[in-house]
Protein backbone atom coordinates (compact mmCIF):
# COMPACT_ATOMS: atom_id res chain seq x y z
CA UNK A 1 0.00 0.00 0.00
CA UNK A 2 1.65 3.24 -1.16
CA UNK A 3 -1.39 5.53 -1.19
CA UNK A 4 -1.00 6.62 2.40
CA UNK A 5 -3.34 9.38 3.48
CA UNK A 6 -0.62 11.94 4.21
CA UNK A 7 0.76 11.48 0.68
CA UNK A 8 -2.64 11.83 -0.95
CA UNK A 9 -3.65 14.97 0.95
CA UNK A 10 -0.40 16.54 2.20
CA UNK A 11 -2.23 16.84 5.52
CA UNK A 12 -0.78 16.18 8.97
CA UNK A 13 -1.95 16.56 12.56
CA UNK A 14 -0.25 18.27 15.47
CA UNK A 15 -1.18 17.55 19.11
CA UNK A 16 -0.69 20.15 21.80
CA UNK A 17 -1.75 21.04 25.33
CA UNK A 18 -5.13 22.57 26.07
CA UNK A 19 -4.75 26.34 26.26
CA UNK A 20 -1.76 26.49 23.90
CA UNK A 21 -3.88 26.69 20.74
CA UNK A 22 -3.03 30.28 19.81
CA UNK A 23 0.67 29.63 20.34
CA UNK A 24 0.51 26.46 18.30
CA UNK A 25 -1.39 27.98 15.38
CA UNK A 26 0.99 30.95 15.23
CA UNK A 27 4.00 28.64 15.33
CA UNK A 28 2.64 26.48 12.50
CA UNK A 29 2.24 29.57 10.32
CA UNK A 30 5.77 30.72 11.13
CA UNK A 31 7.15 27.32 10.14
CA UNK A 32 5.37 27.28 6.79
CA UNK A 33 2.22 25.20 7.36
CA UNK A 34 -0.89 26.01 5.32
CA UNK A 35 -4.63 25.25 5.50
CA UNK A 36 -4.51 25.11 9.29
CA UNK A 37 -7.72 23.86 10.88
CA UNK A 38 -8.34 23.29 14.57
CA UNK A 39 -9.24 19.81 15.80
CA UNK A 40 -9.48 18.17 19.21
CA UNK A 41 -6.38 19.18 21.20
CA UNK A 42 -4.52 20.04 18.05
CA UNK A 43 -4.54 21.19 14.44
CA UNK A 44 -4.83 19.67 11.00
CA UNK A 45 -2.50 21.37 8.55
CA UNK A 46 -0.87 20.91 5.17
CA UNK A 47 2.85 20.89 4.45
CA UNK A 48 5.23 19.72 1.76
CA UNK A 49 8.09 17.39 2.64
CA UNK A 50 10.66 20.07 3.50
CA UNK A 51 8.14 21.98 5.60
CA UNK A 52 7.01 18.96 7.62
CA UNK A 53 10.63 18.07 8.37
CA UNK A 54 11.17 21.67 9.48
CA UNK A 55 8.11 21.58 11.74
CA UNK A 56 9.15 18.31 13.41
CA UNK A 57 12.67 19.62 14.04
CA UNK A 58 11.74 23.08 15.29
CA UNK A 59 8.34 22.98 16.98
CA UNK A 60 8.45 24.01 20.63
CA UNK A 61 4.71 23.92 21.32
CA UNK A 62 3.46 20.66 19.79
CA UNK A 63 3.95 17.37 21.61
CA UNK A 64 3.31 15.15 18.57
CA UNK A 65 3.26 15.60 14.81
CA UNK A 66 1.37 12.79 13.11
CA UNK A 67 1.35 11.60 9.48
CA UNK A 68 -1.92 9.69 8.89
CA UNK A 69 -1.58 6.44 6.99
CA UNK A 70 -5.19 5.32 6.93
CA UNK A 71 -8.59 6.53 8.13
CA UNK A 72 -11.60 4.23 8.24
CA UNK A 73 -14.88 3.38 9.96
CA UNK A 74 -14.13 1.05 12.84
CA UNK A 75 -17.02 -0.64 14.65
CA UNK A 76 -15.25 -3.73 15.98
CA UNK A 77 -11.90 -5.15 16.99
CA UNK A 78 -12.10 -7.65 14.12
CA UNK A 79 -12.48 -4.86 11.57
CA UNK A 80 -9.60 -2.93 13.14
CA UNK A 81 -7.40 -6.01 12.82
CA UNK A 82 -8.48 -6.72 9.24
CA UNK A 83 -8.09 -3.13 8.04
CA UNK A 84 -4.70 -2.68 9.71
CA UNK A 85 -3.46 -5.63 7.67
CA UNK A 86 -4.23 -3.70 4.47
CA UNK A 87 -1.09 -1.71 5.23
CA UNK A 88 2.11 -3.32 4.01
CA UNK A 89 4.04 -2.87 7.24
CA UNK A 90 7.30 -3.95 5.62
CA UNK A 91 7.32 -0.52 3.93
CA UNK A 92 7.69 1.12 7.34
CA UNK A 93 9.33 -1.53 9.48
CA UNK A 94 11.88 -4.34 9.32
CA UNK A 95 12.66 -7.19 11.67
CA UNK A 96 15.74 -5.31 12.93
CA UNK A 97 13.72 -2.21 13.88
CA UNK A 98 11.46 -1.75 16.91
CA UNK A 99 7.99 -0.27 17.16
CA UNK A 100 5.45 0.94 19.71
CA UNK A 101 1.85 2.11 19.66
CA UNK A 102 0.05 4.88 21.52
CA UNK A 103 -3.73 4.52 21.34
CA UNK A 104 -6.64 6.72 22.35
CA UNK A 105 -10.27 5.65 22.13
CA UNK A 106 -13.39 7.70 22.88
CA UNK A 107 -17.16 7.23 22.34
CA UNK A 108 -16.64 4.05 20.32
CA UNK A 109 -17.60 0.38 20.32
CA UNK A 110 -13.99 -0.42 21.19
CA UNK A 111 -13.84 1.14 24.64
CA UNK A 112 -10.37 0.38 25.91
CA UNK A 113 -7.37 2.25 24.47
CA UNK A 114 -4.86 -0.35 25.59
CA UNK A 115 -6.91 -3.14 24.01
CA UNK A 116 -7.17 -1.21 20.73
CA UNK A 117 -3.40 -0.76 20.70
CA UNK A 118 -2.95 -4.48 21.31
CA UNK A 119 -5.16 -5.32 18.31
CA UNK A 120 -3.06 -3.11 16.05
CA UNK A 121 0.14 -4.61 17.45
CA UNK A 122 -1.15 -8.13 16.76
CA UNK A 123 -2.09 -7.20 13.19
CA UNK A 124 1.45 -5.96 12.54
CA UNK A 125 3.15 -8.90 14.24
CA UNK A 126 0.93 -11.48 12.52
CA UNK A 127 1.60 -9.98 9.09
CA UNK A 128 5.36 -10.28 9.63
CA UNK A 129 5.02 -13.82 11.00
CA UNK A 130 3.00 -14.88 7.96
CA UNK A 131 5.64 -13.52 5.58
CA UNK A 132 8.88 -14.26 7.42
CA UNK A 133 8.15 -16.53 10.36
CA UNK A 134 9.37 -13.78 12.70
CA UNK A 135 8.07 -10.53 14.13
CA UNK A 136 9.72 -7.17 15.00
CA UNK A 137 10.21 -6.31 18.65
CA UNK A 138 8.27 -3.77 20.67
CA UNK A 139 10.23 -1.01 22.45
CA UNK A 140 8.01 1.39 24.36
CA UNK A 141 10.89 3.67 25.41
CA UNK A 142 12.82 4.45 22.22
CA UNK A 143 11.13 2.73 19.28
CA UNK A 144 12.29 3.21 15.71
CA UNK A 145 8.65 3.46 14.61
CA UNK A 146 6.08 5.07 16.92
CA UNK A 147 2.52 4.57 15.71
CA UNK A 148 -0.56 6.43 16.86
CA UNK A 149 -4.05 4.92 16.82
CA UNK A 150 -7.00 7.26 17.39
CA UNK A 151 -10.61 6.04 17.42
CA UNK A 152 -13.41 8.54 18.01
CA UNK A 153 -17.09 7.74 17.45
CA UNK A 154 -16.10 4.57 15.61
CA UNK A 155 -13.87 6.40 13.14
CA UNK A 156 -10.24 5.30 13.30
CA UNK A 157 -6.99 6.84 12.14
CA UNK A 158 -3.59 5.12 12.11
CA UNK A 159 -0.65 7.52 11.94
CA UNK A 160 3.12 7.58 12.12
CA UNK A 161 4.40 9.75 14.97
CA UNK A 162 7.02 11.75 13.08
CA UNK A 163 8.94 12.73 16.20
CA UNK A 164 9.21 9.12 17.28
CA UNK A 165 7.48 9.91 20.57
CA UNK A 166 6.45 12.96 22.54
CA UNK A 167 8.40 16.03 21.42
CA UNK A 168 8.40 17.49 24.94
CA UNK A 169 11.41 15.23 25.59
CA UNK A 170 14.06 17.68 24.43
CA UNK A 171 17.05 15.72 25.69
CA UNK A 172 18.61 18.30 28.02
CA UNK A 173 16.96 17.05 31.22
CA UNK A 174 19.80 14.92 32.57
CA UNK A 175 18.69 15.59 36.15
CA UNK A 176 15.32 16.54 37.56
CA UNK A 177 13.40 17.40 40.72
CA UNK A 178 9.95 16.28 41.83
CA UNK A 179 7.07 17.27 39.53
CA UNK A 180 9.15 18.94 36.78
CA UNK A 181 7.32 21.14 34.30
CA UNK A 182 6.79 19.64 30.86
CA UNK A 183 9.04 21.28 28.27
CA UNK A 184 6.26 22.07 25.77
CA UNK A 185 4.29 23.79 28.55
CA UNK A 186 7.36 25.82 29.52
CA UNK A 187 7.88 26.79 25.88
CA UNK A 188 4.27 27.97 25.63
CA UNK A 189 4.70 30.05 28.79
CA UNK A 190 7.87 31.67 27.43
CA UNK A 191 6.10 32.47 24.18
CA UNK A 192 3.07 33.89 25.97
CA UNK A 193 5.37 36.10 28.06
CA UNK A 194 6.49 37.73 24.79
CA UNK A 195 10.01 37.86 26.21
CA UNK A 196 12.37 38.73 23.37
CA UNK A 197 15.75 39.04 25.06
CA UNK A 198 15.67 42.83 25.35
CA UNK A 199 15.59 42.70 29.15
CA UNK A 200 16.57 40.15 31.80
CA UNK A 201 14.48 37.08 32.58
CA UNK A 202 14.50 35.47 36.02
CA UNK A 203 12.80 32.46 37.60
CA UNK A 204 12.89 32.61 41.43
CA UNK A 205 11.54 29.04 41.80
CA UNK A 206 13.57 27.54 38.97
CA UNK A 207 13.47 23.87 40.00
CA UNK A 208 15.47 21.86 37.46
CA UNK A 209 15.48 24.83 35.08
CA UNK A 210 12.91 23.93 32.43
CA UNK A 211 11.66 27.50 31.97
CA UNK A 212 15.25 28.76 31.86
CA UNK A 213 16.32 26.17 29.28
CA UNK A 214 13.29 26.87 27.10
CA UNK A 215 14.01 30.60 27.29
CA UNK A 216 17.58 29.97 26.14
CA UNK A 217 16.46 27.66 23.33
CA UNK A 218 14.02 30.28 22.05
CA UNK A 219 16.41 33.20 22.27
CA UNK A 220 19.40 31.29 20.87
CA UNK A 221 17.20 29.77 18.13
CA UNK A 222 18.19 26.26 19.15
CA UNK A 223 15.80 23.85 17.40
CA UNK A 224 13.61 22.09 19.95
CA UNK A 225 14.67 18.66 18.62
CA UNK A 226 18.38 19.58 18.44
CA UNK A 227 19.36 16.88 20.96
CA UNK A 228 16.83 14.29 19.83
CA UNK A 229 18.34 10.92 18.90
CA UNK A 230 15.48 9.19 17.04
CA UNK A 231 12.81 10.45 14.66
CA UNK A 232 9.84 8.48 13.37
CA UNK A 233 9.89 10.31 10.04
CA UNK A 234 12.96 8.27 9.09
CA UNK A 235 10.65 5.25 8.77
CA UNK A 236 8.36 6.84 6.16
CA UNK A 237 8.62 5.08 2.77
CA UNK A 238 9.22 8.44 1.05
CA UNK A 239 11.82 9.67 3.57
CA UNK A 240 14.46 11.81 1.87
CA UNK A 241 17.74 11.88 3.80
CA UNK A 242 19.14 14.72 1.68
CA UNK A 243 16.22 17.05 2.40
CA UNK A 244 16.23 16.06 6.10
CA UNK A 245 19.93 16.85 6.44
CA UNK A 246 19.48 20.16 4.63
CA UNK A 247 16.65 21.15 6.98
CA UNK A 248 18.65 20.33 10.10
CA UNK A 249 21.83 22.00 8.80
CA UNK A 250 19.93 25.20 7.97
CA UNK A 251 18.19 25.25 11.35
CA UNK A 252 21.40 24.58 13.28
CA UNK A 253 23.19 27.36 11.37
CA UNK A 254 20.76 29.87 12.88
CA UNK A 255 21.89 29.15 16.45
CA UNK A 256 23.31 32.30 18.00
CA UNK A 257 24.15 32.42 21.70
CA UNK A 258 22.63 35.52 23.38
CA UNK A 259 23.96 37.70 26.18
CA UNK A 260 23.73 36.38 29.74
CA UNK A 261 20.24 37.72 30.49
CA UNK A 262 18.68 34.49 31.77
CA UNK A 263 18.93 33.67 35.47
CA UNK A 264 17.23 31.62 38.13
CA UNK A 265 17.29 30.87 41.82
CA UNK A 266 15.84 28.28 44.14
CA UNK A 267 16.05 27.46 47.83
CA UNK A 268 16.89 23.84 46.99
CA UNK A 269 20.53 22.89 46.49
CA UNK A 270 19.37 19.80 44.59
CA UNK A 271 17.41 21.98 42.16
CA UNK A 272 20.35 24.28 41.49
CA UNK A 273 22.62 21.30 40.85
CA UNK A 274 20.03 19.96 38.38
CA UNK A 275 20.01 23.25 36.46
CA UNK A 276 23.81 23.30 36.31
CA UNK A 277 23.82 19.77 34.95
CA UNK A 278 21.01 20.34 32.45
CA UNK A 279 22.32 23.62 31.02
CA UNK A 280 25.54 21.87 29.98
CA UNK A 281 23.54 19.85 27.47
CA UNK A 282 22.60 22.95 25.48
CA UNK A 283 24.76 25.12 23.22
CA UNK A 284 25.59 28.25 25.19
CA UNK A 285 24.09 26.81 28.36
CA UNK A 286 26.64 28.66 30.48
CA UNK A 287 24.76 31.93 29.88
CA UNK A 288 22.05 30.63 32.25
CA UNK A 289 23.09 31.91 35.67
CA UNK A 290 21.69 30.26 38.80
CA UNK A 291 22.26 30.44 42.53
CA UNK A 292 20.83 28.87 45.64
CA UNK A 293 18.75 31.57 47.31
CA UNK A 294 15.42 31.87 49.06
CA UNK A 295 13.33 34.44 47.17
CA UNK A 296 12.91 36.38 50.45
CA UNK A 297 16.62 37.15 50.31
CA UNK A 298 16.65 38.42 46.72
CA UNK A 299 17.20 42.15 46.27
CA UNK A 300 14.37 42.36 43.78
CA UNK A 301 14.09 42.97 40.06
CA UNK A 302 13.45 46.10 38.01
CA UNK A 303 12.66 46.07 34.28
CA UNK A 304 12.75 42.28 34.32
CA UNK A 305 10.50 39.53 32.98
CA UNK A 306 9.79 37.17 35.88
CA UNK A 307 8.55 33.76 34.76
CA UNK A 308 7.94 31.09 37.35
CA UNK A 309 5.99 28.09 38.61
CA UNK A 310 5.91 28.36 42.44
CA UNK A 311 6.04 25.07 44.35
CA UNK A 312 2.79 23.57 45.56
CA UNK A 313 1.25 20.24 46.51
CA UNK A 314 3.79 17.42 46.46
CA UNK A 315 6.62 19.88 45.91
CA UNK A 316 5.84 21.90 49.03
CA UNK A 317 3.68 19.96 51.42
CA UNK A 318 0.34 21.10 52.79
CA UNK A 319 -2.16 23.71 51.61
CA UNK A 320 -1.37 26.15 54.43
CA UNK A 321 2.32 26.22 53.51
CA UNK A 322 1.44 26.85 49.88
CA UNK A 323 -0.94 29.70 50.72
CA UNK A 324 1.63 31.39 52.98
CA UNK A 325 4.40 31.07 50.41
CA UNK A 326 2.26 32.57 47.65
CA UNK A 327 1.15 35.48 49.84
CA UNK A 328 4.77 36.25 50.72
CA UNK A 329 5.81 35.93 47.08
CA UNK A 330 3.03 38.35 46.13
CA UNK A 331 4.38 40.83 48.68
CA UNK A 332 7.88 40.37 47.24
CA UNK A 333 6.63 41.17 43.74
CA UNK A 334 4.75 44.28 44.92
CA UNK A 335 7.55 45.64 47.07
CA UNK A 336 10.73 44.68 45.21
CA UNK A 337 9.87 44.24 41.54
CA UNK A 338 8.38 47.52 40.37
CA UNK A 339 8.71 48.10 36.65
CA UNK A 340 8.82 44.37 35.97
CA UNK A 341 6.28 41.95 34.55
CA UNK A 342 5.57 38.60 36.20
CA UNK A 343 4.12 35.50 34.57
CA UNK A 344 3.13 32.99 37.23
CA UNK A 345 1.95 29.49 36.39
CA UNK A 346 -0.18 27.78 39.03
CA UNK A 347 -0.39 24.00 38.86
CA UNK A 348 -3.73 24.27 40.65
CA UNK A 349 -6.22 26.93 39.57
CA UNK A 350 -7.49 27.40 43.14
CA UNK A 351 -4.14 28.94 44.11
CA UNK A 352 -4.47 32.03 41.88
CA UNK A 353 -6.16 34.10 44.61
CA UNK A 354 -3.46 33.27 47.17
CA UNK A 355 -0.91 35.62 45.57
CA UNK A 356 -2.85 38.74 46.53
CA UNK A 357 -2.32 40.49 43.18
CA UNK A 358 -4.83 41.17 40.42
CA UNK A 359 -3.69 39.63 37.12
CA UNK A 360 -3.81 41.51 33.82
CA UNK A 361 -5.06 38.30 32.26
CA UNK A 362 -5.51 34.61 33.06
CA UNK A 363 -5.15 31.67 30.69
CA UNK A 364 -5.93 28.03 31.50
CA UNK A 365 -2.98 25.86 30.40
CA UNK A 366 -2.83 22.09 30.80
CA UNK A 367 0.02 19.63 30.26
CA UNK A 368 1.51 16.56 31.86
CA UNK A 369 -1.56 15.91 33.98
CA UNK A 370 -1.71 19.49 35.30
CA UNK A 371 -4.81 21.64 34.79
CA UNK A 372 -3.15 24.92 35.61
CA UNK A 373 -3.45 28.64 35.04
CA UNK A 374 -0.97 31.20 33.72
CA UNK A 375 -1.39 34.75 35.02
CA UNK A 376 0.27 37.97 33.91
CA UNK A 377 1.00 40.70 36.47
CA UNK A 378 2.21 44.21 35.63
CA UNK A 379 4.17 45.45 38.65
CA UNK A 380 3.89 49.22 39.00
Amino acid sequence: MTGYLYRQTGQYYGQLASGAEKCGEAELRELGATRIKQGYLGFYFCADQRTIYNIVYRTRIFSRILAPLLAFDCHSDKYLYKTAQNIDWSELLTLTKTFAITANVADSNIRNSQYAGQILKDAIADQFRAKTGERPSVDTRTPDLQLNLYIHKNKARISVDLGGGSLHKRGYRAESVKAPMQETLAAAIIRLSEWNGERPLHDPFCGSGTLLCEALMKQARIPAAYLRKKFGLLRLPDFDATVWNQVRTAANAEIEIPEALISGSDVSAEAIQSVRTNRKELPGGAVIKVRRTDFHDLEGFQNTTIVTNPPYGIRLGDADSTALLLKEFGDFLKQKCTGSTAFVYYGEISLVKKLGLKPEWKLPLSAGGLDGMLCKYELY
